[in-house]
């Protein structure tokens, strides 16, 4: 259980409340020590995948725990960056922005849920490589508007990081309907 891959797991479900607190804040300065942070983070997404596949010590543990770690990561930066002020006065993520945040946070609620259920009757739903990609626009996306907070005197990087966030909602949706689809030929 406490291999290196479920470690970098279980460090990136500890650091999120370490994120928050520097969320909080709205200097500068706290955003960028919180970019550090979440590229560190980030990073271990990537390795604590690569080293169970690699080291073939892919477990149960960390097969369960690694898509809860994503989505306790995303959904509280985005509560944070839809909540806390930034240096202008202004949530990093406001106005008709929420919509894609909120797209991100309803599709990560369904598809948990879905496999929930699905896990009850013995089904289960492999993780798609569009819904790996999903979330390396997410957490792309996160990471340039926690950027952005950082560099508020560069506009085009809360511009990019918007897109970026646009264009992870519009795989959140297309991922989340084939989740649903596969999960609703389960269902009476």
């Amino acid at each position: 259980m406490l291999t290196l891959p479920n470690l970098l797991t279980l460090s990136r479900i500890l650091a999120v409340p370490l994120l928050v607190f520097l969320l909080w804040k709205p200097s500068w300065w706290d955003y960028g020590i919180t970019f550090i942070l979440y590229c560190i983070v980030g990073i271990t997404d990537y390795f604590d995948g690569y080293l169970a596949r690699a080291q073939g010590t892919v477990s149960r543990l960390g097969v369960f725990l690694d898509p809860i770690a994503d989505k306790i990561m995303v959904a509280a930066v985005i509560v944070m960056l839809v909540s806390s002020r930034a240096s202008s006065g202004e949530p990093i993520i406001h106005g008709f922005h929420i919509i894609p945040a909120l797209i991100i946070l309803l599709r990560e609620i369904i598809v948990s849920g879905l496999r929930e259920f699905l896990a009850g009757l013995q089904v289960s739903i492999p993780v798609s490589q569009l819904a790996k990609w999903k979330t390396t626009f997410q957490l792309v996306s996160l990471g340039g508007l926690i950027l952005a907070g950082a560099l508020p005197q560069w506009p085009l990087v809360h511009l990019g990081a918007l897109v970026f966030l646009w264009a992870a909602a519009a795989l959140t949706l297309v991922t989340g309907w084939d989740y649903l689809r596969t999960g609703l030929k389960h269902m009476d």
